[in-house]
């Protein structure tokens, strides 16, 4: 199960100059495409994105160095690392979800709560209107009296003048 170049169109050992070259760049990590120098061995985030059992170039380089009982070790090693990191992205995306569904369930809740005090809203505007136009309906009247009794004042001041310009004391 050991890899050797001679298995390869391409030598394994050669280590490219330039920039590492993008492989199968339908593999997305965390940190972007994967690239020829990337290795799941060694990175949990890439295995967690090639856990296809799909190794990359860097790793058949590692793996073809190896004797093929060490090989068959790292390759046990390998789908075992890989298993668990899936594993526990399935656990990390069960809390996700687990969160997820409280926080729809507090969504509903307040929306719940929001639409009650919208109504509670309603019913206090209503109050406060119908209070208004009582407060309007008593000022106007509480003016028109007021009104009504200057009118009579000033009509009693008027009735008292005339009653002691007309009240001549008799000696």
């Amino acid at each position: 199960m050991a890899f050797s170049s001679s298995q390869n169109n391409f030598d394994l050992n050669i280590v490219p100059d330039a920039q590492p070259e993008i492989w199968r760049p339908s593999f997305l990590s965390q940190k972007g495409p994967l690239m020829t120098n990337d290795s799941v061995m060694l990175d949990d985030a890439i295995a967690a994105s090639v856990a296809k059992c799909i190794i990359t170039p860097q790793d058949k380089k590692l793996l073809a160095n190896r004797t093929d009982a060490k090989a068959i070790n790292d390759s046990k090693a390998f789908s075992i690392q890989g298993a668990s990191s899936v594993s526990n992205m399935a656990r990390r995306l069960h809390v996700r979800g687990n969160e997820v569904q409280t926080l729809r369930t507090q969504v509903l809740i307040l929306q719940r709560e929001n639409k009650d005090l919208q109504w509670e809203n309603k019913e206090l505007k209503k109050l406060v209107d119908t209070y208004a136009n009582d407060l309007r309906k008593r000022y106007s009247e509480l003016e028109m009296n007021t009104k009504r009794l200057r009118e009579q004042h000033e009509s009693l001041l008027l009735k008292v003048q005339k009653s002691l310009k007309n009240f001549r004391p008799e000696a």
